[in-house]
């Protein structure tokens, strides 16, 4: 399987593709960082973060997109910054007809390191380790985004097993 993870973000926006199955040390393909400057209207930085990832998306070719979902903060202009980036990065993956699912920060932060209370310091060096990388991923943007790629394979992968599964049962018990 080969996810997209998207990092929102308007100024830094984080994104990773990762292949891998469930239970199992994946392969980092790309990381990237899309970035736009805060001074810029907002309305060219959304279509800039649009354009980008839907590149991004048509490059690397994933069977489906992860993105961390949108967490309460205490400066209302960031998180809404961060929901509006949020908005284009479930666009662009379902633009494209693919799947998309959220993660909150704790649920990704769980899956990588065992802890949904890790810092980024520690995402960074599970990340690193599990994929075997010569060095961290730069910025923590996209160290995140690569985490959010390695839960959806190891979380999404498996819940979309169960519901396939569920859904071949459902069916045969109706025939």
């Amino acid at each position: 399987m080969r996810v997209l993870g998207i990092d929102p973000g308007l100024t830094r926006c984080g994104v990773g593709v990762v292949e891998g199955v469930p239970g199992r040390p994946g392969t980092l393909i790309a990381y990237h960082v899309v970035r736009s400057e805060p001074d810029e209207d907002i309305a060219l930085r959304l279509l800039h973060l649009d354009r980008s990832l839907g590149e991004l998306v048509a490059r690397h070719k994933p069977e489906s997109v992860a993105v961390e979902r949108v967490f309460s903060q205490h400066n209302a202009r960031t998180v809404m910054g961060t929901a509006q980036a949020s908005a284009v990065a479930i666009l662009a993956g379902s633009r494209a007809g693919l799947p998309v699912t959220t993660y909150t920060p704790s649920e990704v932060k769980a899956a990588v390191t065992g802890s949904g209370t890790a810092d980024k310091a520690q995402v960074t060096a599970m990340v690193t380790r599990l994929l075997k990388l010569d060095a961290p991923p730069k910025p923590a943007d996209a160290a995140d985004a690569i985490a959010i790629a390695i839960c959806h394979i190891w979380r999404g992968g498996t819940r979309a097993k169960i519901q396939a599964a569920a859904i071949a049962a459902a069916r045969r018990s109706s025939r």
